[in-house]
């Protein structure tokens, strides 16, 4: 049997609830591969780009759809091994919406060949023999931490955004169940933690697109069980990170704000039907 509906208003308010993320039905998209080198990996990679759209250009201000990407060849080699980056590096100096977080010391970018050691040799000499590269030649680590947090603000601005996927690329992930993303909404509730594949000696890819409204506003990454340095056993699981593939981030409504508009218009929606009623 059909259901006709003879009020635009409760029309509104249907697809405002239909839209609201807490009451969304829908699943994470997750995507996920490994192997020895990057064309394991590739089109993989290439599926969840084509999920988020096109690319979008390094400059302030959101788009309406598309993705960004960062891939850390472009970071100056003064901002690169042995120096520090700046947390907010790619949102000031190259705007594409995230600005990092972590309770180590910093972030580093490896450093290009003939200017600096590679892959993180001037930490460790065996890590350019472990780590390789997705798109060469620079890596990324928090220092001092295994975990970092990934937040997202509208391009070259201090205004909070939220995007609708995050996924990175990883390199020696040995130990299963160690390496993660937790994805967090601007309420801070998490949506969910999904685990990245190992491939020892090789790369990981894991990337999740939220389909069902949910949007993220910062990421939290664990990378191994252990910091980056000096000495590592067989116990130790040092993991970093190449390229990072989101949505374009975006301002969404307050939680609160959509509450109250979603509040009137079932108000006026009952009104509607009481008056219909003694028509």
């Amino acid at each position: 049997m059909a259901i006709t509906c003879r009020h635009p208003l409760s029309i509104a308010v249907i697809g405002l609830l239909l839209g609201f993320p807490s009451l969304s039905i829908g699943a994470p998209i997750t995507f996920s591969a490994s192997g020895a080198n990057p064309a394991a990996i590739q089109t993989t990679v290439d599926a969840f780009r084509t999920q988020l759209g096109t690319l979008n250009a390094n400059v302030a201000g959101s788009f309406s759809s598309g993705r960004r990407e960062i891939n850390w060849d472009g970071v100056p080699d003064a901002l690169s091994a042995p120096n520090n980056l700046p947390a907010n590096f790619f949102n000031v100096n190259s705007p594409r919406g995230v600005v990092f977080s972590t309770s180590g010391i910093g972030f580093q970018v490896s450093g290009n060949a003939a200017v600096a050691p590679v892959r993180f040799d001037n930490i460790n000499p065996t890590y350019s023999s472990i780590f390789q590269t997705f798109s060469p030649q620079r890596l990324f680590t928090a220092l001092g931490s295994n975990v970092l947090y990934v937040n997202f603000f509208v391009p070259g601005s201090n205004t909070s955004a939220a995007t609708n996927g995050f996924g990175a690329v990883f390199t020696d992930v040995d130990f299963a169940g160690t390496t993660s993303i937790e994805y967090f909404n601007a309420s801070n509730t998490s949506l969910g933690t999904s685990f990245v594949p190992t491939a020892n000696n090789g790369l990981s890819f894991l990337g999740v697109f939220f389909n069902a409204g949910e949007r993220i506003s910062r990421v939290r990454i664990t990378n191994g069980n252990s910091i980056l340095g000096p000495n590592d056993s067989a116990e130790l699981d040092v993991v970093v990170m190449d390229d990072f593939i989101y949505g374009e981030p975006q301002v969404v409504p307050e939680p609160s704000t959509l509450l109250l508009l979603g509040s009137g218009l079932v108000g006026l929606a009952g009104i509607s039907w009481r008056r219909s009623r003694k028509a």
